[in-house]
């Protein structure tokens, strides 16, 4: 008996249904098949996020066909043999059959092909290789595809060895997808294998390796994930100084940000973190964010006058990252009072500057700097007073 798709919104949309005629009125029925993520989610129940189609047919005739219909195509990779169309707004990647004739571990050659199974034996894993029909009928050829989704198996195609070489950026997308879909353990000759090639993440950019690794830790649950990259030598192939993973265990259970879940990764230690943040290639207000989380966990029960200094002097978002941090490794300490001061509190700019220091008779210059520092380090310890201001700078200007 066929394994068959539940009736799906996405797979007889109307939307679709264009993309689908307008192919198969260039190549034929049974021309193209939706392949991949969609196939997967679609039978294991899981949302989707993206529709991908395999065809035939090659990319410029893909590409005409679709102009043919009047839906609008952009050559998005056409190299590769991709193509995205873009129905009703939605899109949908297009990609032809094809086979690899030449890979370096970071790139692939490929030529195309007729063949679903010669197209099914070049992707990483088996329940990634799974294609299906309009009708829904589902087409698994490498026999084990239909069944690794349902039992939560990640399985590379063939020898894992040589899927990693192929790619090696195939070794992230292991344990990514075992954090989102795996149950019970990694399959160990694929363990074994990402063990074996782990060195070959060097050969791959910072950023498709971050963008890897933060998908993984959006993942519901991603500490399987990391205790199998930690044992397997991976994790500290992509960040050299990690922390114990006692610090990820508590913040990944208590958060789904994997911005925060990668904080507790790293030490606490702002400058280290930087370095590491700028090696992963990672965006500029990630990194100051990470830095900032690295200057260390806060007890959220520290105070309503200490949560405010804090978020005087770090923001609200550093703030509340490091509370975050500090309810994770104190068990799971109840932080709802300080995430709400750190929510709400309207914290206020330093009330004075170089105008009001002038007026005292003072010139501009380094007493000025002087002064105003002095004067926001006792409003700050005074607990933010919204009175009292000129006071307080003849005070200060009057000291020696």
């Amino acid at each position: 008996m066929t394994d068959r798709l539940e009736e799906q919104a996405w797979l007889t949309s109307s939307a679709t249904r264009a993309v689908l005629d307008a192919l198969e009125q260039a190549g034929g029925a049974g021309c193209v098949r939706f392949v991949g993520g969609c196939v997967r989610n679609a039978l294991v129940g899981r949302p989707i996020d993206d529709i991908d189609l395999a065809t035939r047919l090659k990319p410029e005739d893909v590409m005409a066909a679709l102009q043919a219909a009047k839906i609008k195509v952009a050559p998005t990779g056409l190299a590769h043999g991709t193509v995205t169309a873009v129905s009703q707004k939605r899109p949908y990647e297009i990609t032809t059959l094809r086979r690899d004739v030449q890979t370096d571990g970071r790139r692939a050659v490929v030529a195309f092909t007729d063949d679903w199974a010669e197209d099914a034996a070049r992707r990483d894993f088996r329940l990634n290789a799974l294609y299906a029909d309009r009708s829904g009928a589902i087409f698994d050829p490498t026999g084990q595809g239909v069944a690794d989704a349902r039992a939560g198996r990640v399985v590379f195609v063939g020898d894992p060895n040589r899927r990693i070489e192929e790619d090696y950026l195939r070794i992230l997308r292991f344990f990514r997808f075992f954090a989102w879909y795996g149950r019970s353990d990694p399959d160990a000759d694929g363990l074994a294998a990402c063990a074996a090639h782990a060195e070959g993440l060097s050969r791959l950019s910072a950023e498709r390796v971050s963008k890897e690794l933060l998908k993984l830790l959006a993942a519901p649950d991603p500490r399987p994930a990391v205790r199998a990259m930690r044992d397997a030598g991976v994790l500290d192939r992509l960040i050299p100084a990690e922390a114990p993973l006692e610090a990820f265990e508590a913040i990944a259970s208590l958060s789904d940000d994997p911005v925060l879940r990668l904080s507790a990764l790293l030490p606490d230690d702002p400058a280290a973190v930087a370095e590491i943040a700028r090696a992963l290639r990672l965006p500029r207000a990630m990194e100051t964010r990470l830095a900032a989380a690295a200057e260390g966990p806060v007890d959220p029960a520290a105070g309503e006058r200490a949560l405010r200094a804090l978020i005087y002097r770090s923001g609200a978002r550093a703030a509340r990252d490091r509370v975050l941090r500090g309810s994770a490794l104190r068990r799971g300490a109840d932080a709802d009072a300080a995430l709400s001061l750190i929510d709400t509190w309207p914290c206020p700019r330093l009330p004075v500057g170089g105008r009001e220091v002038t007026k005292l008779g003072i010139s501009p210059g380094p007493e000025h700097g002087r002064i105003l520092k002095a004067f926001e380090a006792e409003w700050i310890a005074d607990d933010f007073p919204d009175h009292g201001h000129q006071d307080r700078l003849r005070r200060l200007a009057a000291r020696p």
